[in-house]
């Protein structure tokens, strides 16, 4: 066979698989070509169910508990693993897979090193050359790619949502973090998830202390300052979103110290 006609047969055959038509129907008609089905959003309610067991409604987590439950929540972090959001999932079904993500895989952390007074202690038993940090740690992986808690907050969640609300969501258990919500993020009440965390993050003097005169914020107001000052906003604007005592941008801000320690009942 001369390379000519090979190559024009490949290429058909080629076309043929790539895009079925249906033949005409009896009217000659040809029937729309049929969009492959998106992928269905992840179910968290698996999560869900063991945040309502083993989280307090001040956020703090039975890890102990959760140990015993390890097989369930195994179970939910393979299926995160293998079910990273395509581009056709809506933008809240992304945010809620990858806060989710992120909460579950630092407490995944957390019982791997079991028992530990800080999750910065687990930085000192890191013995991978260039990471420092339990954030670095790439542990896990989602969609065939290896990760870290930082590659999901920094490199996903900050990079493409452009919602500084995402700060009032992740928790790296810690006592100075937002509460660990005792329920799943969904992508039918992402948004008033977020902003019920925003005003329980704010109102709650163990994080910010909030008054008329001055206000002593979360160190998260200075670490992600550029984020809370982009797109006209002001640290003291997204303050007066969710805080019951307003202030104003003439208003003495300073940051309280950083309380690291473990977020546990």
């Amino acid at each position: 066979m001369k390379k000519t006609a090979f190559a024009f047969l490949a290429a058909s055959a080629f076309a043929a698989a790539a895009t079925f038509v249906a033949p005409a129907n009896a009217a000659g008609a040809r029937p729309a070509v049929v969009a492959p089905r998106a992928t269905a959003a992840v179910d968290h309610s698996a999560f869900d169910k063991l945040l309502k067991k083993h989280v307090n409604d001040k956020g703090l987590v039975d890890y102990k508990g959760f140990k015993t439950d390890e097989k369930v929540f195994n179970q939910y972090l393979d299926l995160l693993s293998k079910n990273k959001p395509g581009s056709s999932a809506s933008k809240q079904e992304q945010m809620a897979f990858w806060i989710n993500a992120y909460n579950a895989y630092t407490i995944r952390l957390i019982l791997d090193h079991y028992p530990v007074e800080s999750i910065k202690d687990i930085g000192s038993k890191i013995k991978i050359p260039f990471v420092t940090t339990p954030w670095a740690i790439k542990f896990f992986s989602i969609g065939g790619e290896k990760m870290s808690l930082d590659n999901i907050e920094h490199g996903t969640l900050r990079k493409k949502y452009d919602d500084p609300r995402i700060h009032f969501a992740l928790v790296c258990a810690s006592m100075s973090c937002p509460r660990l919500r005792n329920e799943a993020y969904t992508a039918a009440r992402l948004d008033a998830q977020l902003d019920d965390q925003g005003k329980d993050f704010l109102n709650n003097p163990a994080k910010n202390k909030i008054a008329k005169n001055s206000a002593q914020l979360s160190k998260y107001f200075d670490w992600y300052k550029g984020d809370w000052t982009k797109n006209g906003q002001s640290v003291a604007k997204w303050v007066n979103k969710y805080s019951t005592t307003k202030i104003d941008e003439k208003t003495p801000i300073s940051y309280l110290d950083y309380n690291w320690k473990l977020n546990q009942q």
